[in-house]
């Protein structure tokens, strides 16, 4: 088999998001209630191009009062997150309970490092272990290898 001698670089940056994560979902399998990333916030779902992407990082930021909670991060071999064989969890992290206010920032906004090659076809979802009121914007910095 050929090998690649040459490094590969990003050359299209995208920003994937889903603003208003709320809903709980305990199943630890990226079965059931689910948010996909999508590349214009409503309709959407990212899935990564014929040459891969470069998933970088995701950043988490509360939009007011929530509970405390946890962000699950999967990777989908597809847009169907409904068999468990298709889903894979690459990252957990804990959410701080926040209060809204006007005169003071949240300061609890995460951003969660990847770094990890998304294979063509593949999308990104979240979900929480807890349902919130004030919900989250989870966004994704990707770089596309597609030239």
């Amino acid at each position: 088999m050929a090998q690649n001698v040459n490094p590969i670089f990003g050359r299209i940056p995208v920003i994937a998001y889903v603003n208003g994560v709320t809903a709980a979902n305990t199943a630890k399998d990226g079965t059931g209630t689910v948010d996909f990333l999508k590349t214009d916030g409503t309709s959407v779902t990212y899935t990564a191009p014929a040459d891969g992407a470069w998933l970088r990082n995701i950043t988490v930021d509360p939009r007011g009062t929530n509970v405390a909670s946890v962000m699950r991060i999967f990777l989908c071999r597809n847009t169907t997150n409904a068999t468990a064989t298709n889903n894979m969890k690459i990252r957990e992290a804990s959410l701080p309970a926040t209060t809204n206010t006007e005169v003071a920032a949240l300061n609890a906004t995460q951003v969660i490092p990847i770094n990890m090659a998304l294979p063509s076809g593949y999308s990104i979802f979240v979900t929480l272990g807890t349902a919130v009121a004030g919900g989250y914007v989870v966004a994704a910095e990707i770089l596309e290898y597609t030239a």
